[in-house]
């Protein structure tokens, strides 16, 4: 596991300008490959710093470390989806078949549930799609422990990804009229590669990727030529009762866009309180923020201008600059 996100971070280093270059939803900001790369990074180097053999410690640091620091859509959506998949691990040592389609699965209903108005065509639609592939192929292997059901499912759960990714481009209309598939969803298609790589040796092939609409390395910096992003991307953590989660969630779909809501950590019976990881996409950051401190005090706030940047001057790993400032 410690390998795995080692091996994505890499991959997304790698990658990063390309997925920058065909990011243009649900904003065209060209950052998707810089967002999930920083985000990996952290869950990565806190995975390291682990010791034990505990495959949901391991990844539950992982996760929670990721939550904390996670940048944009793609960022968040993935330690999301990494904070659910270590839960699902708990207790065990080493990874199975049927333990890594149950911990797709949850991930897959915990990232749909994390946003307001979740949208196939992205990120969720390969998600899904690597759960309903690792579950198939381990059942007909089997559905035991033996690392042929584990060999099955990794398959899976890969080639029903890339499938997913490839169908991206005809489920959004902004995707299909550039002629391109969805970045976040190729970045969560190289973080299983990376995991199929970790556990089997190998993990999917440059010409693969190549085949991508966009995604050639000689292809245009599409995300250039679409319209300006305008507004502000906020993230931030705060303490809520479930109750006033709730109610700023009702109330930032009202202002703003892109809500993404979801629990870091263990909720706290005592005081009645969970930690939440807050994202939104709003034209006036301060009414926003505004209603964020009527329900708490956030912390770690970090506001983004969404304005793609000019395409990188160089290859491979060079990425988009940010535009952060924290209050």
């Amino acid at each position: 596991m410690r390998r795995w996100l080692g091996d994505a971070e890499t991959a997304l280093a790698n990658h990063s300008d390309r997925l920058n270059a065909i990011n243009i939803f649900p904003v065209a900001d060209g950052d998707t490959g810089t967002n999930l790369y920083h985000t990996v990074r952290v869950a990565a180097t806190a995975a390291a710093a682990t010791e034990g053999t505990d495959l949901g410690e391991v990844l539950g640091a992982a996760g929670q470390a990721a939550m904390e620091e996670a940048w944009g859509n793609s960022g968040t959506l993935f330690a999301v989806f990494l904070d659910a998949f270590a839960a699902a691990l708990a207790g065990h040592p080493r990874l199975s078949g049927p333990l890594l389609a149950r911990a797709l699965h949850r991930a897959q209903i915990r990232a749909w549930s994390a946003l307001s108005e979740p949208v196939g065509g992205t990120m969720l639609s390969v998600l899904e799609a690597a759960a309903d592939g690792a579950a198939s192929a381990c059942g007909a292997a089997g559905n035991d422990d033996s690392n042929v059901a584990l060999r099955a499912a990794l398959d899976g759960a890969l080639e029903a990804a890339a499938g997913a990714v490839v169908a991206t481009e005809g489920q959004l209309g902004v995707l299909a009229s550039a002629r391109v598939v969805d970045a976040g969803g190729v970045g969560l298609l190289l973080v299983l590669a990376a995991l199929r790589g970790a556990v089997l040796g190998d993990g999917i092939a440059e010409e693969a990727l190549e085949a991508l609409h966009g995604f050639r390395i000689q292809d245009p910096y599409i995300t250039a030529d679409q319209p300006e992003a305008e507004g502000v991307e906020i993230m931030c953590t705060i303490q809520l009762s479930p109750l006033d989660a709730a109610s700023l969630r009702q109330r930032l779909d009202e202002v703003g866009e892109s809500v993404i809501m979801s629990p870091v950590g263990a909720f706290d019976d005592a005081a009645g309180l969970c930690r939440w990881r807050v994202h939104v996409h709003v034209t006036d950051p301060d009414a926003a923020l505004e209603l964020i401190r009527g329900v708490g005090e956030p912390e770690r706030v970090a506001l983004t201008e969404l304005r793609s940047e000019d395409a990188p001057a160089g290859g491979a790993g060079d990425f988009a600059q940010e535009n952060r400032r924290a209050r």
